[in-house]
């Protein structure tokens, strides 16, 4: 147990200077740090409901347009938004991610699987679902299901396809220059020790 005391003292020493030195910043690059998950969890909420949009279309579902939008935009936000949290924005808010390519990989992991494919993947049962309940498109017999299932979501993939890069490339990018912020962030003076 006492060996693992100077380790958490260095551990908090570091949280306390990023979190000292990420509060000099001017405000919009602080904003970056502090909002860059939730700007990944909008657009996750945008795939959803295009890729909502597209296969509600293939199956021809009218009905029940706020009861499956509302979790096609909330489900992904929610997910995208703690995932980048998770991976990318506090581990390098404690100094866990100090690497610019790591950041980079994680932020387009994220932004690709969390951000354009979750959203997609999310919204074949739930249209599926209501195309049963309403009886809207003529659903496959039971040997052909799996079949069925992809040759509809194959246009729709197609159709995501540009979102979902765009999302990958986001993800990347956000990633980069939260980690250049950081950077300079530590590289400031300590507060009251500037040279006059």
């Amino acid at each position: 147990m006492e060996n693992h005391e100077p380790d958490d003292t260095i551990k908090e020493n570091l949280i306390d200077t990023i979190t000292r030195k990420t509060n000099q910043l001017p405000e919009a690059e602080r904003n970056l740090l502090e909002s860059g998950s939730t700007y990944i969890g909008i657009n996750a909420a945008l795939c959803g409901l295009i890729a909502n949009s597209h296969f509600r279309r293939i199956l021809h579902v009218t009905q029940a347009r706020i009861a499956a939008g509302l979790p096609m935009a909330v489900i992904p936000f929610l997910t995208a938004h703690v995932s980048y949290q998770g991976f990318i924005s506090l581990p390098l808010s404690t100094g866990d991610l100090h690497c610019e390519t790591c950041t980079i990989i994680r932020g387009g992991l994220v932004g690709l699987v969390f951000g354009g494919l979750y959203p997609v993947f999310l919204a074949l049962p739930v249209n599926g679902g209501l195309a049963a309940r309403y009886n809207s498109a003529l659903l496959p017999e039971k040997g052909n299901i799996l079949n069925y299932w992809m040759r509809i979501s194959k246009p729709v993939f197609r159709k995501m396809l540009f979102p979902i890069l765009l999302q990958t490339g986001f993800g990347a990018y956000l990633g980069s220059r939260q980690y250049k912020v950081l950077i300079k962030a530590l590289q400031l003076p300590e507060p009251g020790l500037e040279m006059h």
